[in-house]
């Protein structure tokens, strides 16, 4: 009777979840194993993360007010659009490679399974070492505030916190728009970047600097003022440019679940319409 149990536990149809949490452990595990490529990868992440704040610290050794704020408060823009962006990157980052899937007809490979196509993508190469640059942008992000002498009341604490989890919203939502594109556009990786890594770019400095036209465009049609330039602000009591408002701070979470919603609709319709890449 014990030999028969066994024998229908065995038998019995693993879920998705189990197999996703398999997979993603089997990758993570790969790459903790090679310890010395994983350090390397991890400090070039950091390095890389370090290079891009110099261009920041350039900009505002020369003109100590960089579109309203100092080098300290550009710092909080900048910590939190890294931190945002890092962890975004190491979730949906593999989205990125949905141009290489079409052309090599892999994606077909991934439609006949049992599992979800997005969770599919998702977690076919989670990579560990971008926690690099998360983690130096949520160290700038911390230091910086420590030093710019904010006057901490509940809400200011609640919105440090919760800003970071609507960049990754925000940041994970244009991934999978950037992947949506190639349903559509042959070649869309460029145009995707745009929006994404433009994104990224603009999250990352005071949108005071930015000309009206760019805020814009970067706030109402690519939320990535968002991210971090409007909660920055509100936290460190700076003034709004023209046309954004201290509400604009906690918009990072409504928005991003809102981005969600449409992005993933069109992802469906993507899905449906696909016909193959005819390998």
């Amino acid at each position: 009777m014990a030999e028969s149990r066994t024998t229908d536990a065995e038998m019995r149809p693993v879920s998705w979840w189990f197999m996703v949490r398999t997979m993603v452990g089997a990758r993570l595990r790969a790459q903790a194993s090679y310890r010395s490529s994983f350090a390397a990868d991890l400090v070039s992440q950091l390095i890389l993360a370090a290079t891009e704040f110099v261009e920041i610290y350039v900009l505002l050794h020369n003109a100590p007010v960089f579109g309203g704020m100092n080098l300290a408060q550009a710092t909080v823009v900048y910590g939190l659009s890294c931190a945002a962006f890092g962890v975004a990157d190491m979730l949906f980052g593999q989205l990125d490679n949905m141009h290489s899937f079409i052309r090599e007809g892999r994606l077909e490979t991934l439609l006949v399974r049992p599992t979800p196509l997005l969770l599919q993508l998702v977690t076919a190469d989670v990579q560990l070492r971008r926690l690099g640059r998360a983690g130096f942008g949520l160290a700038a992000y911390l230091f910086a505030l420590g030093i710019c002498g904010v006057e901490w009341t509940p809400a200011l604490v609640a919105l440090a916190v919760l800003a970071p989890v609507g960049g990754v919203l925000i940041f994970g939502a244009l991934f999978l728009a950037s992947g949506c594109l190639h349903f559509w556009v042959l070649d869309g990786q460029q145009a995707g970047n745009a929006f994404v890594y433009g994104g990224r770019y603009v999250s990352s400095v005071p949108a005071g600097a930015l000309m009206t036209p760019l805020r814009v465009l970067f706030t109402f049609v690519v939320p990535a003022t968002l991210v971090a330039y409007a909660p920055a602000a509100v936290l460190l009591g700076t003034p709004l440019p023209a046309f954004m408002s201290p509400v604009m701070a906690w918009l990072g979470i409504p928005v991003g679940i809102v981005l969600w919603a449409v992005v993933l609709l069109i992802w469906r319709a993507g899905v449906r319409r696909y016909t193959g890449a005819g390998g």
